[in-house]
């Protein structure tokens, strides 16, 4: 029996990275998106934030540009990131977000956001060295240095 292309889901890759000039600092986030032929890019800053918070905002960035149902790969050079969706989440929320460390979830607004849409989407967290040549990735980070505002303009 054929395969009706109108059952399958629409297959997007996405790769996401996060940057700091100071920690905490002004920082930026950037994400690519790819479906078949098509690539979108998007980034943006914050005056005053941390690389994780910028990290896991890339993420949520991305995921709120989407339009329609699909089966996401996310990319991402964040273990942080990819550990905090693939292992940690289902404990934190489980223990009233206090991790194992037994102090609160930092960023947990950022991380209910995720789950939010973890749960809207078949996403693979998938982890990827940083500026280790994968042109995504690299282009993420790009995305994400050059969104860093200045702090002398306000941007």
């Amino acid at each position: 029996m054929p395969i009706d292309p109108s059952k399958q889901k629409v297959e997007v890759t996405i790769y996401t990275d996060g940057a700091c000039s100071g920690n905490p600092g002004p920082g930026g986030w950037g994400a690519i998106l790819c479906y078949k032929n098509h690539q979108k890019e998007i980034s943006g800053g914050e005056l005053a934030t941390t690389n994780n918070r910028m990290e896991l905002m890339a993420a949520i960035r991305a995921l709120e540009c989407l339009k329609s149902s699909c089966t996401i790969k996310l990319y991402t050079d964040s273990v942080y990131l990819k550990n905090g969706m693939n292992i940690w989440l289902k404990n934190w929320k489980k223990k009233n977000w206090i991790g194992s460390n037994k102090k609160k979830v930092l960023n947990r607004d950022l991380w209910q956001r995720l789950d939010e849409l973890n749960s809207e989407y078949d996403i693979e967290w998938l982890w990827v060295a940083g500026h280790s040549g994968n042109p995504g990735n690299d282009r993420a980070d790009e995305l994400a240095r050059a969104a860093i505002p200045d702090q002398n303009d306000g941007n």
